[in-house]
């Protein structure tokens, strides 16, 4: 019987004839998980033989993986803010990027939160996850999304703190929040082509691109948002690298204050952020 190291080595070669810059790290992401075993783990079982269904699901994972069938869709699952998240191909792959925006957010407290866009509901569970006392709701347009957004609030205790509800923006959305965040598609459709494959050809385009210039989403929100707040109100948006200007912009006519742009760890603008006035009965109110 073969051993986990030789079965490492060869998935290794496969991903790395296949072109993929990663591929060590990517096969022993998809050996840990055909072994059933933490990805820190599994050197500790290298030496180990390994058994004929365990081949089975790596050489299953690894073919997939030269298709460029990303690595979290093919194990079901991504960690995102130190959270494990359930991932499927109806959502959007949770990014390290948008941890900024969570961050960004925790920067303040809050009590009520909307995700526009929400996804796996990475951003909203997060936040939730960081804030005890804060409720959330989630809105998508995929019924599909929702369900693994719902199924992740479960997974992870939230579910009596999330809601979801699906939603065009703001049309489905009752009340007001003293956060609101989104990640929304911003891709434009002439930069369509220029992508990854493991994006391009196994992510929902919805969760991609609106189309156009790819700015449409964020015309919408900022239109629909300053009503949405509280006095007081904070909105944080992540970005293409080349949208700050014009995001903060839109904000900035709906009559917006203290817009900022947060920069990723690669220098680029990754997240506008922005408050409504806060004309001191802000806190509290429905």
């Amino acid at each position: 019987m073969s051993r986990a190291q030789d079965a490492l080595r060869a998935g290794i070669a496969r991903l790395t004839e296949a072109g993929l810059a990663d591929a060590p790290r990517d096969a022993r992401r998809l050996l840990a998980h055909a072994l059933g075993v933490a990805p820190e783990r599994l050197t500790v079982v290298l030496h180990d033989p390994i058994a004929p269904d365990q081949q089975a699901a790596f050489d299953a994972g690894i073919a997939a993986r030269a298709a460029r069938q990303p690595v979290s869709q093919i194990i079901g699952s991504r960690l995102f803010w130190g959270l494990e998240f359930r991932v499927t191909r109806d959502t959007l792959d949770p990014r390290p990027e948008t941890e900024i925006l969570v961050e960004a957010a925790l920067e303040q407290p809050f009590l009520k939160l909307l995700d526009l866009g929400t996804g796996t509901g990475c951003i909203l569970l997060s936040l939730l996850k960081a804030m005890p006392f804060a409720t959330g709701l989630g809105t998508d347009l995929s019924e599909a999304a929702l369900a693994v957004a719902q199924d992740n609030a479960d997974r992870l205790g939230l579910a009596a703190r999330a809601q979801f509800r699906r939603s065009d923006w703001f049309a489905q959305v009752p009340g007001r929040f003293d956060l609101i965040v989104s990640n929304p598609p911003y891709i434009a459709a002439d930069e369509m082509a220029g992508l990854d494959p493991d994006v391009r050809d196994w992510e929902p385009h919805a969760a991609l691109t609106p189309g156009g210039d790819g700015l449409d989403p964020y015309r919408a929100i900022a239109l629909g948002a300053f009503s949405r707040l509280m006095p007081g109100g904070r909105i944080l948006l992540e970005i293409g690298p080349t949208q700050g200007e014009a995001v903060s912009a839109f904000l900035a006519a709906q009559g917006f204050e203290g817009i900022a742009v947060r920069k990723d760890w690669d220098g680029r603008d990754r997240v506008v952020m922005a408050q409504k006035p806060d004309d001191g009965t802000g806190c509290g109110c429905a």
